[in-house]
């Protein structure tokens, strides 16, 4: 069974809390809002990762799917949720390909980042319960939003910055800060 590689083709916005560049006691993770198009080539995808897990399972009949692993928030727009210990570790890199190591890089929600993944099928101990998960190849950073503050495989880390390209937008040795547009009013009028 073949692997397919999808890579966003617009940056995507995190969504939700996030640990991409120092884990939280469960681990890291990201969760990250997808249109429709990347939905329906991951639903093409999973219909031949799905055939090949069912040709796996020890009882076809007493079978368990579990769900996409995305879930739909508004009309075309659905939430991908991926999570990750440090030996799978996806490399995070800048607009020039630029490898990000700063673990105190603010990448938190609302941040916009381009995405490399893919699906990988999975049958559980019990030999029935069987479904897909979403894994990380590579993440490129494209924006940071100060509002708030996987399975590499056989990918070098040169082949991830080859996925992605350069895209105007965020260098890690050159920051440039955009200053929030939004205005906090203050509720306490104590005068």
């Amino acid at each position: 069974m073949t692997r397919n590689t999808f890579v966003t083709p617009e940056p995507v916005v995190l969504e939700g809390y996030q640990a991409v560049m120092t884990p939280s006691k469960f681990g890291y993770s990201l969760g990250a809002l997808v249109d429709q198009s990347m939905i329906d080539a991951l639903e093409e995808d999973r219909a031949e990762s799905l055939k090949w897990a069912e040709s796996k399972l020890k009882n076809p009949k007493r079978s368990v799917l579990k769900p996409e692993p995305w879930e739909e928030m508004n009309e075309g727009q659905y939430k991908v949720k991926f999570s990750w210990n440090e030996d799978s570790r996806p490399p995070v890199v800048d607009t020039d390909g630029t490898i990000i190591t700063d673990e105190r890089l603010p990448l938190f929600s609302g941040s916009k980042v381009k995405l490399a993944l893919f699906q990988k099928p999975y049958i559980l101990r019990d030999g029935v319960t069987y479904g897909t998960s979403l894994k990380l190849k590579g993440i490129q950073v494209v924006s940071l939003s100060t509002s708030a503050g996987v399975d590499v495989g056989d990918m070098s880390t040169e082949e991830v910055i080859d996925l992605f390209g350069t895209t105007a937008g965020y260098k890690a040795m050159m920051p440039n800060v955009i200053p929030s547009t939004t205005i906090e009013e203050d509720d306490d009028n104590d005068f």
